[in-house]
C-alpha cells in the first residue's frame, strides 16, 4: 500500500528519489480515490523495483495539493528527478495507470 507523504517529508521522498515516483492526491471522502486503492497496488507490487508510489490526502496537506495545483481528487502526478513529467485527474484502472507511467496517454 502507498505510504503517504506530506508537507514535512516530500522533498526528500518525491523531489529526491532515486527512482520515478507516482504520486496520487487523494480524499479519505472520494468514491473514485477509493477504487483507484487496488489498481494502484497491483501496480506498485508490479514495479516496485523501479518506481515509488506514495499518496498526498488533499484534506490535510492543502498546501501541497495547491503548490502543484490540484483541483480534483483524484490526480495523479508522476515526477522523474524530481520534475513532474506527466499528470492525469480522474480515476483509472490499472492498464490505465501503466500507460500513464510509461507516457503512453
Amino acid at each position: 500500500m502507498a505510504l503517504r507523504v506530506n508537507a514535512d517529508n516530500f522533498e526528500e521522498k518525491v523531489l529526491k528519489a532515486d527512482k520515478p515516483v507516482l504520486l496520487e492526491f487523494y480524499s479519505d471522502s472520494c468514491i473514485p480515490c477509493k477504487r483507484m486503492a487496488g489498481p494502484l497496488g497491483d501496480v506498485e507490487d508490479e514495479y516496485e523495483d523501479s518506481l515509488l508510489v506514495y499518496k498526498v490526502n488533499v484534506n490535510y496537506d492543502d498546501a501541497l495539493a495547491e503548490k502543484y495545483g490540484v483541483m480534483s481528487a483524484p490526480t495523479l502526478i508522476l515526477f522523474v528527478n524530481g520534475e513532474e513529467k506527466n499528470r492525469r485527474s480522474g480515476a483509472a484502472n490499472k492498464e490505465e495507470i501503466i500507460e500513464f507511467i510509461s507516457g503512453k496517454n
